[in-house]
């Protein structure tokens, strides 16, 4: 047995080691069996777990193997190398096993569901409805054939493109299952459903990253240190996220503190704690000794202290699963129907006190601002430091758009969004007209091209060069084309507001996240078009941009009258269930909704306008400059002054006065 499979037979031991001590302090493994009641037996009590803690490792793993290739070793002009295509191709293995273990899973928890022995669940046909009706069985069944799909797609994959595309499918196919656990009945469900979808994003690029760097070593191959330098920078940031995210995950499930000493699911919490304290020590380790060693050509230093970690984090990833067997300690809610949907009661009557003091976190949305206002301000350092100058303009114009961005999902405006159609269409406006403008004003790719470094091979990936990639890709080029960008952003708002897709929206926690990110993004690929600094693929002439403003925004005017004309109410469902007793009715709060839609478009309209004066008038004057000095070359090679107006003068003078002296 070589020391790659030692290796992984270690960490084996380790994840179910680690799984079945934190079972049996969590009382998972021996619960309390009444007599009389349906009892799905021991085979599925411990069978469940481990399909579980399989297909998470499968997803690590098939994470790993999709990251190493397309982020972390080096690329030739956008070609995956020897070493890369080979981990590509392993990822349609462990995608294939991936899928197996859900399939096990989903068939273990229909067991345990229904409290019938596995036998008697696979030869009736109530595996077909769990698989087809039920949120979890549905999560599982996704995970089924986007595993499949990976482990297909993954045999032909030879472009970094390509294994960056298996790579973000392979984090999407993480996220059905976690989210339709503890998260989903949270009492603030919003905020354990983001922390729990962060924390896994964050976990399974660290976890995969940090094992199949080991494989790596292990095999002996080439670009070692240069992939063990990628991944620590990334692995700061994982950190960071992981930490973040797990704290307010815990804070949403967790009422005080003594729930951390005084109930099995806050000394699992623990543990977790405890071992993610350890990585940070080991971390900290690594990019102050190993990294150097390695460099120095030690390898064998990394890959001892890195398989130290590696056994650590499946440790966790073990206790992660125990985690999801074992039952929150039990809140005090109020038996409330608002409650249930919102994560908190239905706030007083609106007036502007509320909106000002009633702030609402909002984990997505502030760890998105955060990153925003950060890495635009990191990038404006870093060219003061240079010596190059960046428009204080610019830097100003985005700050205004992540504050606005702040403002609308985490102040009162965000708390009475779902309960007020009202506010609402106030938030939707802001965030797809206004944010934008000054988004988009920020130039953030100029400023990312200018700021990031150049990968340090030539023909190698870093992330100034897939920012390039990317603009000059075949999908930038078609949704930046005006006419589907402006397609985008008209018909989407009506798509979602007059089909059952809002309803659907308001009802799931994610579905509103991505309703409100749509907004976000739609609008600035418009406002892109039509006012954009950053480099684009297709670049309208101004008179075609004011054109191509004035036809859309009458649009978003008939969109509000039409919903002031309304005689029903959106999503009805979803209001009748808040049962808010103050305010004007429903009805009344949409046709609000709609005036606020039909009037908004004049300040965005105005902003636009003055910015595409501005825009114009300066590109004339470079033009006319750049005329003067082609102009004033020319007429240097001639003996001219380069304009053909007062050279023709000065010569009818010089004419002239020839004539005269005769």
């Amino acid at each position: 047995m070589n020391r790659t499979s030692r290796l992984a037979v270690a960490g084996a031991c380790v994840a179910i080691g680690g799984l079945i001590v934190a079972m049996v302090l969590g009382g998972a493994a021996t619960p309390r069996i009444i007599p009389g009641l349906p009892d799905e037996g021991t085979l599925t009590r411990w069978a469940l777990p481990v399909s579980k803690l399989s297909m998470d490792v499968a997803g690590v793993l098939t994470v790993g193997l999709l990251l190493l290739a397309t982020a972390l070793l080096p690329s030739d002009k956008g070609l995956l190398g020897k070493p890369a295509l080979a981990y590509v191709k392993a990822a349609s293995w462990t995608g294939l096993a991936w899928a197996a273990a859900a399939a096990s899973t989903l068939v273990f928890s229909l067991s345990e569901t229904l409290g019938m022995p596995v036998a008697e669940v696979i030869g009736g046909n109530e595996l077909t409805s769990y698989a087809s009706q039920v949120p979890q069985g549905i999560a599982l069944t996704l995970v089924v054939l986007f595993g499949t799909a990976i482990a297909l797609f993954s045999r032909g994959a030879i472009t970094v493109g390509a294994s960056g595309g298996l790579l973000v499918l392979a984090l999407a196919t993480l996220m059905p299952p976690a989210l339709t656990g503890h998260s989903s009945s949270a009492p603030n469900h919003g905020l354990a459903t983001t922390s729990v979808a962060l924390h896994l994003l964050v976990l399974s690029l660290w976890v995969g990253g940090l094992l199949l760097l080991c494989v790596h070593a292990l095999r002996g191959e080439p670009n070692l240190d240069l992939a063990a330098h990628r991944f620590s920078r990334m692995a700061l940031w994982c950190f960071a996220g992981a930490g973040v995210s797990g704290l307010f995950s815990a804070l949403s499930r967790l009422t005080a503190v003594q729930d951390l000493i005084t109930s099995s699911y806050g000394l699992i919490i623990l543990a977790k704690v405890t071992a993610f304290a350890g990585l940070g020590v080991i971390g900290w380790w690594h990019r102050g000794r190993t990294l150097p060693a390695l460099s120095a050509g030690r390898p064998g230093a990394f890959t001892r202290l890195a398989g130290v970690e590696g056994l650590i984090m499946l440790v966790t990833v073990g206790l992660a699963v125990a985690l999801s067997r074992t039952a929150p300690p039990p809140l005090d809610l109020p038996v409330d129907r608002a409650f249930e949907l919102l994560g908190y009661l239905i706030p007083p009557p609106i007036s502007l006190a509320t909106l000002v003091s009633l702030w609402w976190f909002d984990l997505f949305f502030a760890v998105l601002a955060a990153l925003l206002a950060g890495l635009y301000g990191a990038g404006a350092v870093r060219l003061a430091r240079r010596g190059d100058r960046w428009p204080m303009g610019r830097t100003i114009s985005w700050g205004i758009g992540v504050l606005l961005l702040v403002l609308v999902t985490q102040s009162g405006v965000a708390r009475y969004a779902p309960v007020l159609f009202s506010v609402h269409m106030a938030e939707h406006m802001v965030l797809s007209m206004l944010v934008p403008i000054f988004l988009v004003l920020g130039a953030p790719v100029t400023l990312a091209l200018r700021a990031l470094k150049p990968a340090a091979r030539r023909g190698d990936r870093g992330p100034r060069e897939w920012i390039t990639t990317i603009l000059h890709s075949r999908v930038t080029k078609v949704v930046t084309h005006p006419a589907i960008a402006t397609a985008i952003f008209i018909v989407s708002t009506y798509a979602l507001y007059f089909t059952p897709l809002f309803a659907s929206a308001m009802q799931e926690h994610l579905g509103h996240i991505a309703m409100t990110l749509h907004f976000l993004l739609s609008g600035c690929l418009f406002f892109w078009v039509i006012i954009g600094i950053d480099p684009a693929p297709t670049k309208l002439p101004y008179f075609g941009r004011l054109l191509l403003l004035f036809v859309t925004m009458p649009f978003h005017a008939f969109f509000g009258i039409a919903l002031m004309n309304m005689g029903t109410v959106l999503a009805a469902d979803w209001y009748d269930q808040l049962g808010r007793t103050w305010g004007a009715s429903a009805l009344s709060d949409q046709s609000t909704g709609g005036a606020i839609a039909w009037a908004f478009g004049e300040i965005p309209t105005l902003i636009v306008l003055l910015a595409l004066a501005f825009q114009w008038y300066r590109a004339e004057n470079r033009t006319a400059e750049r005329a003067d000095r082609r102009a004033d070359a020319r007429a240097a090679r001639q003996g001219g002054t380069g304009d053909a107006e007062l050279d023709a003068y000065n010569d009818y003078l010089s004419r002239l006065d020839r004539s005269t002296r005769e």
